[in-house]
């Protein structure tokens, strides 16, 4: 068995000491990020190597994006993929000891404008995520795991309010069509969903927002998918609400979830 972690970090070196936190106290065997912000000559990987991770595979840029999965257990690079051939580091894969394919994945946030003709961000997203779906059906994912960022909340209770947010990025129909779509492609199963199929889950508040927790005007952006040739095996979801009131906090919180698979 295996744990394994996603979160966004909002840059990895401003918030390496709430890395370490989250290590320190929840221990995943798993760790991807997403929004590492740094080269990955200039990520802490060592000192995360002194913590027991000591297995380690990401893709960088400077000052934005970048993906990074971090490891108690053995893995190795199993490449990238440029969706939408944006030139960004948003995708890095690894390879268990036990066969199982790590995906993590930061797919773009869109910007302001749900509308491709004005808002070239929002092509990009749409672009990734289609590109993703022809991915899927190329190559059908198997014993996989599928986590990251995917900016996306696409379901009425993954968002607080689902009649107020259908215009706005992030939950608009033709965007949760888009991921519903790569979904199906691949055959993915939402294994957050599959341990707690009702009821509102978020993992983002933004910044914008005072007092996050009065207000509670969260998304669920943040996800854990598996292959369904191993979803039977994913439990013991959970979402780590109270790292949103970390100091100097990023505007995401971490998602776990389980897998009894042999590694």
């Amino acid at each position: 068995m295996f744990t394994i972690a996603t979160w966004n970090i909002n840059s990895i070196r401003l918030r390496a000491g709430l890395v370490t936190r989250l290590l320190t106290e929840e221990a995943p065997d798993i760790l991807c990020l997403q929004e590492c912000k740094s080269p990955v000559d200039r990520m802490p990987l060592q000192l995360f190597a002194d913590m027991g991770y000591r297995w380690a595979v990401a893709r960088g840029q400077r000052g934005y994006n970048g993906v990074a999965i971090l490891s108690r257990l053995p893995i190795e690079d199993a490449g990238d993929r440029d969706h939408a051939a944006l030139g960004h580091a948003r995708h890095v894969a690894a390879r268990l000891p036990g066969g199982v394919v790590v995906h993590n994945l930061y797919v773009p946030a869109g910007g302001d404008t749900p509308d491709r003709t004005v808002n070239e961000k929002f092509g990009q997203k749409l672009d990734f995520l289609t590109d993703m779906r022809d991915a899927f059906r190329a190559e059908p994912p198997r014993r996989s795991i599928l986590v990251g960022d995917l900016n996306i909340a696409p379901r009425e209770d993954d968002v607080w309010s689902h009649r107020q947010l259908l215009k706005v990025v992030s939950h608009t129909p033709v965007e949760v069509a888009h991921l519903s779509d790569a979904m199906q492609a691949g055959d993915w199963v939402d294994i957050t969903r599959q341990d707690i199929p009702t009821g509102p889950l978020f993992s983002w508040w933004s910044y914008r927002n005072r007092d996050w927790t009065l207000s509670d005007r969260g998304r669920r952006l943040d996800h854990i998918w598996a292959s369904r040739d191993i979803a039977a095996a994913g439990h013991a979801s959970r979402i780590l609400r109270p790292v949103r009131g970390w100091d100097q906090p990023s505007d995401h919180v971490p998602v776990l979830a389980s897998f009894d698979l042999p590694v």
